[in-house]
C-alpha cells in the first residue's frame, strides 16, 4: 500500500491535554504519526504532525469533519493537508512595492519554469499596500490589499485569503512586514522569504545600508524559510556579489536585486520539487531528487577559490628543474 504523508497543524491557545486529544483521534482512525513538533510563542500554541494516512479507516472528508469538530471544542484551528488532493501546487505571493522579485516568479510561471517536473500556479497576490495592484492585474492575477494604509497587515483577512485559495506555499517577494506567530505557525515550513544580505549578517531592515555602513567588500542575498525569529529561519540558498569601493546604497541595491529574484525563484522551485527538507533547523537537499538550482556560489566562482595552503598539508610546489650537471 502506498505511503502518504499528510500534514496536520493545530494552532491556538495552549491547553492541557490538547496533544493527547488530537493524537488519540488520529490513532482511533488508523493513522500512524511519523513526526510531531510543537512550540509556543507569544501565547500562541502550534503543533505540526506528519502522519501516514495510507491505512486511514475513514474518508478524508470524515477526518476533516472530526478534526474541525475537535478544533471547535478546544477553541483551536486545525488544518489538514493531503499532498495528493490536487496536481498543481498553489503559491500565494505576498508583496509590498518592489517589482523585481514578483515579476521573476510571474515570468517563470508564464514560461512553465516555476516547478521542475510538476505543476504550480500563483492564483493570488496579496499586498500590505496597493502599489503593485496594476502590475499584478497586468499578469491577470487577483490582487488584495490587506494593509491599513500605513503598511500594517490585517492578518485575519490575510489568513482568510490564504485559506480561501488553499495555498501550499507562501512566497514573500520583498514583503516589508513581519508575520506574527498566528500566520507563521499555520504555514511553518511553507513560507519562503528573500532577504538582502548573507544571513546571519545584517538581519532586519535596511540590510544594504547595514552592509555599506559596515564597509563590506562582498555582500549578498539569502532565501530562507520563515520562522517566528526574525531572519533566522533555515537557509535554502544564497548569492554573493562584489561591493566596489565607494559604492552607494543604491549601487549595492542595483547589484543585489537581480540576485534576490534569482535566489527566491530557485528556493521556490526546490521546495515545489520536494528536493529539500528541514532537519534540526537546517535545510538538507534530498539525494534522490535532481533539480537544477544554485545553492551557493556559481561554478566559476568556486573554481576561482584557491585550494591551498591548508593546515597540515604541504604546498604543491613544482619539482626543481634539472640542470646538465645532474
Amino acid at each position: 500500500m502506498t505511503r502518504e504523508l499528510t500534514e496536520i497543524t493545530v494552532v491556538g491557545g495552549d491547553k492541557t491535554g490538547l496533544i493527547a486529544r488530537v493524537t488519540s483521534l488520529l490513532f482511533e482512525r488508523g493513522i500512524n504519526i511519523e513526526d510531531l513538533d510543537q512550540a509556543v510563542r507569544e501565547g500562541v500554541f502550534r503543533m505540526t504532525t506528519r502522519v501516514d494516512a495510507s491505512e486511514l479507516e475513514t474518508s478524508r472528508g470524515e477526518l476533516r469533519r472530526a478534526l474541525a469538530e475537535l478544533g471547535r471544542e478546544l477553541d483551536v484551528d486545525i488544518q489538514v493537508r493531503f499532498p495528493s488532493d490536487r496536481d498543481a501546487r498553489r503559491i500565494a505571493l505576498l508583496v509590498t512595492k518592489e517589482t523585481h522579485a514578483p515579476e521573476a516568479l510571474w515570468e517563470a510561471e508564464a514560461n512553465g519554469e516555476l516547478a521542475d517536473g510538476g505543476e504550480a500556479e500563483i492564483p493570488v497576490v496579496i499586498g500590505n499596500r496597493g502599489d503593485l495592484r496594476t502590475l499584478a492585474e497586468r499578469y491577470d492575477k487577483p490582487f488584495y490589499d490587506v494593509g491599513d494604509g500605513n503598511g500594517n497587515t490585517d492578518e485575519e483577512r490575510l489568513l482568510d485569503l490564504l485559506a480561501e485559495y488553499d495555498v501550499d506555499l507562501i512566497a514573500l517577494a520583498r514583503y516589508m512586514r513581519i508575520l506574527s506567530p498566528e500566520v507563521v505557525f499555520r504555514y511553518e515550513g511553507r513560507i519562503i522569504n528573500v532577504h538582502p544580505s548573507l544571513l546571519p549578517a545584517f538581519p532586519g531592515a535596511e540590510a544594504y545600508r547595514q552592509a555599506k555602513d559596515a564597509g563590506v567588500r562582498i555582500a549578498g542575498v539569502t532565501a530562507h524559510y520563515v520562522t517566528t525569529d526574525l531572519d533566522q529561519g533555515p537557509v535554502i540558498a544564497q548569492r554573493a556579489f562584489d561591493v566596489p569601493a565607494g559604492a552607494s546604497v543604491d549601487d549595492i541595491k542595483r547589484r543585489g536585486q537581480p540576485l534576490e529574484a534569482d535566489v527566491l525563484l530557485d528556493a521556490v522551485r526546490l521546495h515545489l520539487a520536494d528536493a529539500i527538507a528541514i532537519h534540526r533547523g537546517t535545510v538538507h537537499v534530498r539525494e534522490d531528487v535532481d533539480v537544477d538550482a544554485q545553492l551557493g556560489l556559481s561554478p566559476a566562482a568556486i573554481d576561482a577559490n584557491p585550494d591551498e595552503p591548508v593546515d597540515g598539508e604541504p604546498l604543491s610546489r613544482p619539482e626543481p628543474a634539472k640542470t646538465g650537471d645532474d
